[in-house]
């Protein structure tokens, strides 16, 4: 019995880290999150995370994160990328980066997110282990582009991190800065991507530059 449940164990970690059939590139690891709410379910299918000309392709009918274990930043940095939203489902899923990250194929998997979605607003939170706390709240913003009439909108995410505080620029305007105390202290170690459920997204001129 004893190693029916270690099995079962190491398979559900495995399962939390690559779901199923997931795609990504040579060196990118994914790990799935699956939706708990019944009322707003995962999608059917697969996520794939794909090299798509310069920059990559997420589809996601579950969220999911996406890094590669060298991309490790510390000390002042800047992180970007810029994230094409293909097609608007409605739901106002989050999308953005994730930075400060740690333990990610690990229950005790650690980051900060930086996020946008179609209804114009844009949080940040971080994540340690299956709780998350809020940094900075959902809040409205006239720099967040929402869906034209096709569905799509393009954003330019931004992190800025300094000695002592963190710029978050979208589309190249400042709409916060927090300093590094509390849950925005830990700015050191892993960046990536995080795409939420039922999102089609175009993710370009990713990267982090040492300021």
């Amino acid at each position: 019995m004893k190693r029916k449940h270690f099995v079962g164990l190491a398979l559900a970690a495995l399962l939390a880290i690559a779901p199923a059939f997931a795609q990504a590139p040579k060196g990118w690891k994914v790990r799935g999150d699956h939706s708990s709410d019944a009322s707003d379910p995962d999608a059917a299918g697969s996520v794939k995370f794909v090299t798509s000309g310069s920059g990559f392709h997420a589809t996601n009918p579950m969220a999911a994160i996406y890094w590669n274990p060298a991309n490790t930043a510390t000390g002042s940095y800047t992180l970007k990328g810029t994230f094409k939203l293909i097609k608007s489902t409605g739901f106002n899923e989050y999308y953005g980066l994730i930075f400060g990250g740690s333990g990610l194929e690990g229950a005790t998997e650690s980051y900060l997110y930086f996020m946008v979605t179609d209804d114009g607003t844009y949080l940040i939170k971080r994540r340690d282990g299956s709780s998350t706390q809020g940094v900075s709240p959902k809040t409205p913003s006239p720099a967040v582009k929402k869906p034209d009439a096709g569905g799509s909108a393009t954003n330019a995410l931004e992190v800025r991190v300094k000695a002592d505080k963190v710029e978050f620029v979208i589309n190249g305007t400042v709409v916060t800065t927090l300093p590094k105390t509390g849950a925005a202290a830990k700015t050191d170690g892993i960046y990536g991507i995080r795409i939420n459920h039922q999102l089609d997204v175009q993710i370009d001129g990713f990267g982090m530059s040492k300021m």
